[in-house]
């Protein structure tokens, strides 16, 4: 399959402090990749790299071939990537529906909110409930929810999402990461940072492994599950 996203050598970081060098990466069309790796090993850092919320000090990132390391995050937005961060970082003195509503921000994406919007809430029917409560007043998993519908509503050909489990009960992590499986059966392609590597390998197509800033490992997910190395490090095993 043609890649939908490459990372050539990239490197990034802030400050003085280099977070990651050298990291190359692909993403073809339809996968579901999971980018895992121990705290400070620089998986957020290529997240906000790749949407062009830091810069990239050296290598290219592209989208279908066309080079979008230089471009300004709305940009790339407009280019088909949607990034849910860590933290959900919603707006919360703003409803529900007020929030979803900002994600679908390009000509293309409003022309089609309706639709979108009417999507979004098939799949997360709880925020049908909740769009005109306060988004600040939701449960952790209904913020997950509605951040992930934010993307959503940008119409991406890319999803990236960092660390969506962070702080919800297990049975909450399932629903999430039922309907990440749901996105992208139904097309979007998916770029997943998860410190729970378990959870992420069981979802995954393809890994990657990030330690001190490079990647380590790459392979496919029975690959890595095997991987004697990975068990040990990440698996408990």
């Amino acid at each position: 399959m043609p890649a939908l996203l490459r990372l050539d050598g990239v490197e990034a970081g802030y400050g003085d402090m280099v977070a990651i060098r050298g990291v190359s990466l692909e993403v073809a069309r339809g996968e579901l990749i999971a980018l895992i790796g121990s705290n400070g090993a620089g998986k957020t850092t290529t997240l906000r790299a790749i949407a062009g919320l830091l810069p990239c000090r050296g290598g290219r990132i592209e989208l279908d071939g066309a080079r979008i390391d230089r471009l300004r995050p709305a940009e790339i937005v407009a280019r088909g990537i949607a990034h849910v961060p860590e933290g959900r970082q919603l707006f919360p003195s703003m409803t529900v529906l007020e929030n979803l509503e900002l994600g679908a921000r390009t000509t293309e994406a409003r022309r089609l909110r309706t639709g979108t919007l009417a999507s979004v809430f098939a799949l997360f029917p709880r925020l049908a409930e909740r769009q005109r409560q306060l988004a600040g007043s939701l449960s952790g998993g209904e913020q997950q929810m509605c951040a992930i519908g934010r993307a959503l509503m940008a119409r991406p050909r890319l999803l990236m999402l960092d660390e969506p489990s962070l702080g919800l009960a297990p049975v909450v992590v399932t629903s999430i990461f039922d309907n990440l499986a749901r996105i992208n059966r139904e097309g979007t392609t998916v770029l997943l940072v998860e410190q729970n590597v378990l959870r992420a390998l069981g979802l995954c197509h393809r890994a990657y492994v990030l330690e001190n800033g490079r990647i380590a490992l790459t392979g496919p997910r029975d690959r890595l599950l095997a991987d004697e190395g990975v068990k040990k490090a990440y698996l408990g095993r």
